[in-house]
């Protein structure tokens, strides 16, 4: 699992069927802010918004955790942060 910070959203009409009706965040892990080769894109079914930090969890933890353990998910949102002692990047509350 990694953290990251939401940084876009991607739009994509045509997509296998099992990831119809799905939103896809653009995510950039905290410890590479400012690199654009490592952006992850990941299935986000809890809601997060732009500019939120989050937790993605990836590979085969990506597909149980958002539930979808029969489509083609290499990255998913299961968190959004609200505090991360020792965390650059996430605001202190």
């Amino acid at each position: 699992m990694i953290v990251g910070k939401v940084i876009g959203s991607i739009v994509s009409t045509r997509k296998n069927e099992n990831l119809v009706g799905n939103k896809f965040m653009l995510v950039e892990p905290l410890e590479e802010i400012g690199d654009p080769s490592n952006r992850i894109v990941a299935v986000d079914n809890i809601g997060a918004g732009i500019g939120e930090i989050v937790l993605v969890a990836l590979g085969s933890a990506a597909r149980i955790g958002c539930g979808m353990e029969n489509s083609p998910v290499d990255a998913a949102i299961v968190g959004i942060v609200d505090d991360g002692v020792g965390l650059s990047g996430v605001p202190k509350k």
